[in-house]
């Protein structure tokens, strides 16, 4: 019982496609939206808004093409305003292009602030209650289910509670199915929109009762968590929380909150356990990093360092997780330092070889290599791929994918006019066999990337699933200039996994080297691709 109103269902309604796309930095083709719709419908969201048509021509290809697409959970949602000021319904270009994308669902936003009403729209409050009734009409006469976006509703209802309110009742008039509460600058306060969305409740028991909710405040999803308490069923959002400004509510985190948290159904029985492969699949579709920070589907969501955390949970899982890692898709991870435990670094050492005990030579002798890193620069905390090619080199179990014989870099100043700066050439050998390549690249690791992985490719064909997603490069020792030493942090996918690996050095491109070295063994290790001998 929450608020006073039994919620036992919510419906996701997901809109990554449309406000997820108004995020700085995102850019979706069309076929990055398809796909996105195929991720989303396969773990069982209810609504997946893909797009205005009326704006431009990318939408209208994509909901031609989105025709052709078999949902089994998903309905797909076209997205609009209502009919423009002094425009009839029927002769509004944008409301005609909602219906030609032939979609079942309709979502409409309309004005509930007075301000944007006579300030925004230069109508009067009469005129835009009428807009609103007439549009939501048109859509139930065409045989759509329609969702009503509340622009601005907390807004509005703060300052004139009685037009708010009017604006919702001119869509129940009109035939809305599904009143959702924005708070479109995220300005509100969580037990504000619990009250609210309370009273909306009360006053329109027929409809389902929605929120939507942004994060200039840092509080989307607390927001959204509260409306359900006061009684919506329904929760817009992004999946991975981008979208406009400072983002969406984030919808990888109110779906197990409400299902784990609440026991309230989001997602079909079973799919809970695809949050964080959904969540990373369609972070490599956009083109982003997802934080390791996300709760539930980030990489260190389920991370431990200090001893007596790792300890902890080793002993009992509760004792420092909130939810099992498994339940989301995720997994626990010990990350490997010196202030981590010998508990911790046996953990890691046993998935190479389970004989090994805390006391065996082998792994006092890894403590100690490790201490000794460590203390010249590399951090593995951050880079656990390379710590467990480490363990493989110190028993003795580690031998190379190649060889390389040589490598030459070489920077252009000014840029040549393709805009790429450097070239590279490198020679490696596999299993007896010399293959020597070149290529180019924006800086000079890049183009030494370019041609390992082109040389390697002839050997090793998986490593064309793989490229590197970030580069970070510190400088460890400023007061020696130019000289100083640098770690570089390497973070590599191959659509699937992701993985990061050190290297540290004087000089960037040898750290940058070793970085890049360890982060194709890696991928090429847990392929389980036999190494040359």
């Amino acid at each position: 019982m929450f608020g006073g109103a039994l919620v036992k269902q919510v419906k996701i309604f997901d809109s990554t496609l449309r406000d997820g796309a108004q995020g700085e930095g995102i850019a979706f083709s069309v076929e990055d939206k398809l796909n996105i719709v195929r991720a989303l419908d396969d773990i069982g969201v209810s609504y997946v808004e893909a797009g205005n048509p009326g704006s431009n021509p990318k939408d209208l290809e994509f909901f031609a093409r989105a025709k052709e697409l078999t949902l089994k959970n998903a309905k797909l949602c076209a997205f609009g305003s209502t009919r423009r000021k002094g425009i009839a319904v029927e002769e509004d270009a944008n409301v005609l292009s909602l219906l030609k994308a032939e979609t079942g669902v309709v979502s409409l936003f309309g004005k509930c602030w007075d301000l944007h009403v006579t300030g925004i729209l230069n109508a009067t409050l009469e005129e835009n209650l009428a807009m609103i009734e007439e549009t939501v009409r048109f859509f139930k006469d065409a045989g759509k289910e329609v969702v009503f976006d509340a622009e601005h509703f907390f807004d509005g209802y703060a300052e004139n509670p009685d037009y708010a309110m009017a604006a919702l009742s001119a869509a129940v008039k009109g035939g809305a199915d599904t009143l959702c509460l924005c708070d479109t600058n995220g300005a509100a306060y969580p037990t504000d929109v619990k009250n609210i969305t309370e009273k909306v409740c009360a006053a329109f028991p027929s409809c389902s009762i929605g929120i939507h909710c942004h994060n200039d405040t840092g509080m989307a999803v607390a927001n959204s968590m509260l409306a359900v308490d006061g009684g919506a069923t329904h929760v817009q959002g992004t999946f991975i929380g981008f979208g406009e400004r400072c983002g969406n509510a984030n919808l990888s985190a109110i779906i197990p909150n409400l299902e784990l948290k609440r026991g309230v159904s989001c997602l079909p029985e079973g799919r809970l356990a695809m949050l964080t492969q959904t969540a990373r699949h369609i972070a490599e579709i956009a083109n982003v990093p997802l934080s390791g920070g996300k709760p539930y589907v980030g990489h260190s969501a389920f991370a431990h360092k200090g001893g007596m955390h790792i300890d902890g949970v080793s002993k009992l899982s509760r004792s420092f997780e909130h939810v099992s890692p498994e339940t989301v898709g995720n997994e626990r991870r010990f990350l490997m330092s010196e202030v981590s435990g010998r508990s911790t670094i046996l953990s890691k050492i046993k998935q190479v070889d389970p004989s090994l005990t805390k006391d065996s030579p082998e792994t006092m002798w890894i403590m100690e290599r490790l201490k000794q890193l460590e203390h010249k620069g590399f951090q593995f905390e951050a880079a656990e791929e390379s710590f467990t090619l480490l363990i493989y080199k110190e028993l003795g179990l580690y031998r190379p994918y190649f060889e390389l014989i040589s490598f030459r870099v070489l920077g252009e100043c000014p840029f040549p006019s393709d805009d790429y700066s450097a070239s590279a050439m490198i020679e490696v050998k596999v299993d007896g066999t010399t293959e020597i390549t070149a290529a180019k690249g924006q800086g000079p690791v890049h183009a030494l990337d370019q041609a390992l992985r082109k040389a390697l490719m002839v050997f090793y064909p998986t490593l064309a699933e793989m490229r590197l997603t970030d580069y970070k490069v510190r400088v460890l020792e400023p007061k020696g200039g130019t000289a100083a030493k640098v770690r570089v942090l390497i973070e590599s996918t191959d659509g699937e996994d992701v993985w990061t690996t050190v290297g540290v050095s004087e000089d960037i491109i040898q750290a940058s080297w070793g970085a890049l070295v360890d982060s194709i063994e890696y991928k090429l290790l847990r392929d389980g691709q036999s190494s040359w001998q």
